[in-house]
């Protein structure tokens, strides 16, 4: 391959480059304010969507429900979630924020799959296909099965 033909293989590669440093950063630096970027996007998501049981936040987040589970009693040991259990089902278990939760939420700066998450809203359903897409292609050329 001569280099006119590695040239769109190179900026493609150091774009993906540059979203995953952003998302190594992104994440570092909610780990040196004391919580973890997946601990972060589920008060974000409690925050918007109110509470909601175990099971909607590991579909949310795209976890085990083991790691759900250990995430979810970190973040109630830290005080910013509370679990309860389901008066009329007690095999259910909702989650809510706390006042500590809550406050946390508002005021750190949304960045990382927060802020894909966000942002995706607003796109088209064209371009949401397109990224879609995209991705799917990075999937199979990196022979990742979801």
């Amino acid at each position: 391959m001569n280099e006119p033909e590695r040239a769109p293989a190179l900026a493609a590669t150091q774009k993906f480059l540059s979203l995953y440093r952003y998302l190594r950063r992104y994440s570092q630096q909610m780990h040196d304010q004391g919580v973890r970027g997946r601990e972060f996007a589920t008060l974000r998501y409690l925050h918007e969507a109110g509470p909601r049981t175990i099971g909607q936040v590991q579909e949310y987040i795209y976890i085990s429900a083991s790691a759900t589970s250990e995430m979810l009693s970190r973040l109630e040991a830290d005080g910013y979630v509370t679990r309860t259990r389901c008066k009329k089902d007690q095999r259910v278990v909702h989650v809510e924020l706390t006042p500590e939760g809550r406050r946390l939420a508002e005021e750190t700066p949304l960045g990382g799959i927060p802020l894909l998450r966000e942002r995706l809203k607003a796109l088209t359903p064209e371009q949401l296909e397109t990224v879609s897409a995209a991705l799917d292609m990075l999937l199979q050329v990196m022979e990742i099965e979801e």
